[in-house]
């Protein structure tokens, strides 16, 4: 069949259950931009080329597929270079396509050139494959193999270009192939290895289960479930896996953050891990909590990296392949002989639900202005139990990991990178994913609010079910409180208040959204409740209390271990 570059690009992703594109379009991209919509994609402009990388992380995220965004030649790609970092440092899957000027502008010794930099070469140390379709018969294969490269092994993004001109060239092409035919797909471990970890499961006394991000990134909860419930183990989440897995929520405690999960990892002779890189928030397995029992504990990995496997820490059966092919290797080894719940498994069950009730009731209350602890409380007992949960911020966020008592199927949050301002456009792509039918909610701070605060816009125009939980102290709580601790009390605190006129509620009424101003804790709920009755995006301005917000983050002590310098 003969098609134009634009057309073949777009079947290629098709192929590979794609159907969602980001970005602002230029003459490099309108015809696939016009191609794409009239085939029943999303196209989603937003009103920056960084907030399109967000977005399309979010939908890799939400479907366990690569996602797609682009970028304008020069200023475009250089604003999505913040994307294309977070996504590396995320492992997150995303093509990101620029536009590029033609070959013959670029090899002239010219000064003055208009909207040019040198990208692929600029942007290849933060991703992984780095490519130009220099000739049109390039097309599949360079397409291909960026598909393949972000999708083996640990996933990660990947940049390819096309000079001007390329992109209306035509092709004569087959059909295109379908993944498994040109990339190694659903990558199952040996039976040899699965045996091995199948009588360590079942010699084990005390197994715990560790679930990190990859589980949630794959899709792969179901099968997960299963496993947690043949081995009859607590379910310990780390920090970047805080999405519960349904059916599992009573017995999945934060690592760190809840004393069942030291209890449980201290007590633990086996560890299975899934979907985790064992980084430094979970002290690599080898240091803080993992000390104790060090010398009796086995461990098992499933990495899809080889080149991963005992670096963060010595593995004794290593699974290598994709989670969504070994987990059920594990459940069928173990499926006819299920392990019987040691008696302390209720009773961290117990202990962690009288934890959260207590958290609940102790949170402190009745200020003049909203306690940022309240605020998480208030705010997700209101979370919809079918939702979306979406983090952003710093100060903000650390309450959120201690007080909140939702407990969603689906979190994102910007973890590994620390990138403020992805809230919103993560919301905007979760939302895009999905179908934009399930609800969402983004907790956030401020200030990481005011980063891309221009995509209500684009939330208002997509009418998504959406609603931000603003914690306003007009600050960078967070870098206040390292004033405070470094300086005392009364410092200068340079540089980190801003303008206490500022109402987001206004800002919100003003892209076409639903506003609401509190300034009591018991508002917050009711506030929250009629912004997803107005079937607009809504966001709630809460103020509340700078000094708690900079001083009384909980568990900061233990968020602290993670940043121990080499010392893990």
């Amino acid at each position: 069949m003969s098609v134009k570059v634009y057309e073949r690009i777009i079947q290629l992703f098709e192929a590979e259950g794609i159907n969602t594109v980001f970005g602002i379009p230029d003459p490099n991209f309108v015809h696939m931009f016009h191609l794409a919509e009239e085939r029943g994609w999303n196209v989603i402009a937003p009103h920056h080329e960084e907030t399109a990388g967000f977005m399309a992380e979010a939908v890799s995220r939400m479907t366990g597929k690569a996602a797609v965004c682009i970028g304008t030649l020069g200023p475009g790609m250089a604003n999505m270079a913040g994307a294309i970092q977070c996504a590396k440092v995320e492992n997150s899957p995303v093509i990101f396509l620029g536009g590029q000027r033609a070959r013959i502008t670029e090899q002239r010794v010219r000064r003055g050139r208009i909207q040019f930099v040198k990208q692929a070469e600029l942007f290849a140390p933060s991703v992984k494959y780095s490519a130009s379709i220099e000739y049109a018969d390039q097309t599949d294969e360079i397409i291909r193999e960026g598909l393949r490269r972000a999708l083996t092994g640990t996933p990660g993004p990947v940049y390819i270009e096309w000079p001007k001109g390329i992109i209306q060239e035509e092709l004569d092409v087959p059909e295109p192939l379908p993944p498994h035919r040109y990339r190694l797909v659903g990558q199952t471990a040996g039976q040899d290895r699965i045996d091995e970890a199948a009588e360590l499961i079942r010699a084990a006394k005390q197994p715990i289960l560790i679930v990190g991000h990859g589980v949630h990134t794959t899709r792969a909860g179901e099968s997960v479930r299963a496993l947690a419930e043949l081995m009859a183990v607590p379910v310990i989440q780390t920090s970047g896996g805080t999405s519960f897995i349904e059916g599992l929520e009573d017995r999945t405690f934060a690592y760190g953050f809840s004393p069942s999960s030291i209890d449980a990892v201290v007590k633990s002779d086996l560890v299975l891990a899934v979907g985790t890189e064992l980084g430094e928030p979970v002290h690599y397995g080898v240091g803080r909590h993992w000390v104790a029992g060090e010398a009796n504990r086995k461990w098992i990995l499933v990495e899809q990296n080889p080149e991963a496997i005992g670096v963060n820490r010595p593995i004794d059966v290593p699974l290598v392949g994709d989670l969504r092919a070994i987990v059920p290797q594990l459940v069928a080894a173990l499926k006819d002989t299920p392990r019987t719940a040691t008696p302390e498994l209720a009773g961290w069950i117990e202990q962690d639900a009288a934890r959260l009730a207590e958290l609940a009731e102790t949170a402190p209350s009745g200020q003049q202005q909203v306690h940022p602890a309240r605020l998480i409380v208030e705010a997700t007992k209101a979370f919809p139990p079918e939702g979306i949960m979406v983090r952003d911020g710093g100060a903000t966020t650390i309450f959120g990991w201690t007080y909140s008592q939702a407990k969603p199927h689906d979190v994102i949050w910007n973890q590994n990178f620390g990138h403020l301002g992805t809230g919103l456009p993560y919301a905007i792509g979760a939302s895009v994913a999905e179908g934009r039918k399930r609800p969402l909610m983004l907790v956030t701070g401020d200030s990481s609010f005011l980063f891309h605060i221009g995509e209500l816009e684009t939330a208002a125009r997509l009418n998504l079910p959406l609603v931000c939980v603003v914690a306003v102290d007009y600050s960078w709580g967070l870098e206040v409180g390292v004033y405070k601790g470094l300086f005392g009390q009364g410092s200068l605190e340079t540089g980190t208040h801003w303008s206490t006129e500022t109402r987001f509620d206004k800002i919100a009424e003003g892209f076409g959204c639903h506003g609401e101003y509190v300034e009591r804790e018991e508002d917050i709920a009711p506030a929250i409740k009629r912004a997803y009755a107005s079937g607009k995006p809504g966001v709630i301005h809460v103020v509340v209390d700078p000094k708690a917000n900079s001083e009384e983050m909980p568990s900061y002590d233990e968020f602290r271990t993670w940043y121990a310098e080499g010392m893990q």
